[in-house]
């Protein structure tokens, strides 16, 4: 199965939709005003597929759409207006390997209107691969951080940046030219330590990608939602927006600490980093703002021993973010985070263990993420006895 992928003003709508016949129908990504404020999927001779194009997305989008709608025709004022001044920023894409998603990469973000201090790290590197297609982009600066896993690059980048906002995108994302605006205009309130994008598919060519996408992908809706540590459990910090897409005040390192080494890609943990650093920002009693007008567009992984592979990764960061809090913080929350996903997974996980695939994935999300939850804790203890000895060494 495949998906065409399309952004579509309702305003500005083509006469017909252009789906290549190996597609089975279209993702579309609505948009009024040039925000993002709704999705549709409309399958090839699908429900409704006689209707014309602007009424069938109208059928398809949700309350985002129409409340802004509405907002722009009572001519009601901007819910999420432009400050005057934005904070200069960032944007920092840590790498591994792989030229060509940082190449496309690289052209969307230079892409975005005006300068923007733009940094590549290069994670542990193989090969000169990464630093090659960063000297064909003069002004983009590039470092080396030779210590494998994300959160060493992350906290690399951030110790080189030079704007007050640092920004994070992933090399295999391409940003919208108004990603990093949007994502700025949400520093106003001096309390908002972080802010999170929409982030879209960019393509849905596997049965991997639409089976992602189809569990919600990396989107958290189009609703600006402002989280603090009383409306949203420090634990289901998640809810906030990924790592594809985040923003953070520099400063907010030396409040509550850097990215913890021993979460991420590139550990045993696999997963979890920003979820973690989203945690402690809401136990420290500040806010992360997402925001949909902050759109950028991921390449979801291709195949289904990837996307099986992930979601496992998944559910061994979200344990080793539970094992951190109970054992490292002695927090009561993490025996809470766990006694709620028990009451929530273990009845359907126990019904479908024996079945080859239950759920929208095509194998057995259930065995994928029990697996998961088991491992978290031992990998999780694993990667931070790794990462002191890496610290250690440096030293």
């Amino acid at each position: 199965m495949s998906l065409a992928v399309l952004d579509l003003d309702i305003d500005h709508l083509p006469d017909r939709l252009d789906i290549e016949d190996r597609h089975d129908g279209a993702m579309v990504l609505v948009r009024l005003d040039g925000i993002p404020c709704g999705q549709a999927v409309l399958w090839n001779n699908g429900p409704g597929h006689e209707l014309p194009l602007r009424e069938r997305l109208l059928l398809a989008t949700g309350s985002g759409f129409w409340e802004r709608w509405l907002n722009r025709e009572l001519g009601l004022p901007a819910a999420d207006p432009m400050p005057e001044r934005l904070p200069d920023a960032t944007v920092v894409v840590c790498t591994r390997e792989r030229p060509d998603d940082l190449e496309r990469c690289l052209q969307g973000l230079l892409a975005m209107p005006g300068p923007t201090d733009i940094l590549v790290v290069d994670n542990a590197p193989a090969t000169d691969a990464t630093r090659l297609v960063v000297e064909r982009h003069p002004g983009v600066r590039y470092i080396v951080e030779p210590r494998p896993g994300l959160d060493y690059a992350r906290n690399t980048g951030i110790a080189a940046a030079t704007g007050e906002i640092v920004a994070f995108t992933d090399d295999d994302a391409m940003a919208d030219p108004l990603w990093l605006r949007m994502l700025l205009t949400n520093f106003e309130d001096p309390l908002v330590m972080a802010a999170c994008g929409l982030t879209m598919a960019l393509e849905l060519e596997t049965d991997a990608q639409v089976a992602f996408q189809r569990v919600g992908g990396f989107g958290r809706g189009f609703k600006r939602i402002v989280h603090d540590g009383i409306t949203t459990d420090p634990y289901d910090s998640w809810r906030a927006g990924a790592g594809v897409s985040i923003a953070i005040r520099r400063s907010t390192v030396a409040l509550i600490g850097p990215f913890d080494n021993a979460l991420g890609a590139g550990t045993r943990a696999m997963a979890g980093d920003e979820t973690d650093f989203f945690r402690r920002l809401l136990k420290a009693g500040y806010r992360i703002a997402y925001d949909p007008r902050a759109l950028n567009w991921h390449r979801h992984r291709r195949t289904m021993a990837e996307l099986e592979k992930q979601m496992f990764g998944y559910e061994c960061g979200s344990f080793a973010i539970i094992t951190k809090g109970a054992l490292f913080e002695r927090d009561p929350r993490a025996l809470a985070q766990l006694l709620r996903w028990m009451q929530g997974n273990l009845p359907w996980m126990v019904r479908s263990l024996h079945k080859r695939r239950n759920g929208k994935l095509p194998f057995n999300t259930a065995r994928t993420l029990a697996r998961g939850a088991l491992a978290g804790p031992w990998r999780y203890l694993q990667a931070r006895a790794k990462a002191r000895r890496s610290d250690h060494a440096r030293l």
